[in-house]
C-alpha cells in the first residue's frame, strides 16, 4: 500500500524551542528530518503523477 503524501510543510522550531545545550536528538534535527521526508514525499507524489497511464 502506498502513503499518501505529507501535504503540511513541517515548521521550523520556534525560538524559544531550542534549549541549545545539545540535545540529542535537538528540535532541529528532528525538523530537519521531518524536512527531508516531507521533501521526499513532495518529489514522490511528483514523480507519481507525472507518470503516463498504462
Amino acid at each position: 500500500m502506498q502513503q499518501s503524501p505529507i501535504t503540511e510543510k513541517p515548521q521550523p522550531p520556534a525560538p524559544n524551542e531550542c534549549c541549545e545545550s545539545g540535545c540529542d536528538p535537538c528540535v532541529w534535527d528532528i525538523y530537519r528530518a521531518a524536512l527531508q521526508q516531507w521533501e521526499q514525499a513532495q518529489q514522490d507524489a511528483n514523480t507519481d503523477t507525472t507518470k503516463p497511464a498504462a
